[in-house]
């Protein structure tokens, strides 16, 4: 609970996954990937309850022996291949309003970006309840930058994407920032529905690039892999000092 409202995490977590098989369970450094969130959820100062919301009942097993809370299946076909994560998560709302429990702010921790840390989850949402803003995303500086793309037209010009001079030094390009997936934050109101654009976010919380890996393939759980045992050399570092 922040500033007396309450707040729900969800992890959304399907039994489907076509680019990496099973790879919401997938074992990443002795630990499956949906641990990960599990944990950043359950250490937050401020979050009051941290759900899965899965239509597996093998994720269900493991997240559960995990430490993992989950009080209700999502139905099938809120877990197709076309379905949006907004269904789940108004799903597990309404779900939870039915069983007696309401709250002010739900937050998605997506499974698939492990390393995003519990005290940037707690800054957002300390960031969110500065201002009026009804929802937050989370973000990280792009490293190819947009103002050297270029679109090709029918006749095979080429089109600037942006419409400024990428005549310049690369330290002088105007910073640009993509939705990294790691955390959103909306407020639970009449306007939070099956219509609302998570990526949309208007709050912007900024991460660095080495805690938004997002896993969509083998290489991404590589860099994941790279990026632990770089977390775990430091801390065998500060243990020896």
């Amino acid at each position: 609970m922040y500033n007396n409202k309450k707040i729900l995490a969800v992890i959304p977590a399907r039994g489907g996954s076509k680019g990496i098989p099973s790879k919401n369970i997938i074992e990443i450094k002795g630990k499956p990937l949906i641990e990960y969130s599990i944990e950043c959820g359950k250490k937050s100062k401020y979050i009051d309850r941290t759900i899965i919301s899965t239509d597996s009942e093998l994720i269900k097993e493991i997240a559960v022996k995990c430490g993992g809370d989950v009080p209700f299946m999502r139905p099938k076909e809120l877990a197709a291949d076309g379905s949006k994560t907004i269904d789940c998560l108004v799903h597990a709302v309404e779900t939870l309003k039915l069983m007696g429990e309401e709250y002010d702010y739900l937050i998605l921790l997506q499974n698939t970006v492990p390393l995003r840390k519990t005290w940037q989850v707690d800054e957002a949402i300390e960031k969110i309840f500065s201002t009026n803003e009804r929802s937050l995303v989370s973000v990280t500086e792009v490293e190819q930058h947009p103002i050297l793309m270029r679109t090709i037209d029918e006749n095979g010009i080429v089109k600037n994407l942006l419409h400024m001079n990428s005549t310049m030094r690369r330290q002088d390009f105007p910073k640009f920032y993509k939705v990294n997936g790691a955390i959103y934050i909306q407020k639970i109101d009449r306007e939070f529905n099956l219509e609302t654009s998570l990526n949309d976010g208007k709050l912007a919380y900024i991460m660095e690039k080495q805690y938004s890996v997002d896993i969509d393939d083998y290489i991404d759980l590589k860099i994941v892999e790279y990026y632990l045992e770089k977390e775990k050399e430091e801390e065998m570092k500060k243990l020896k000092f």
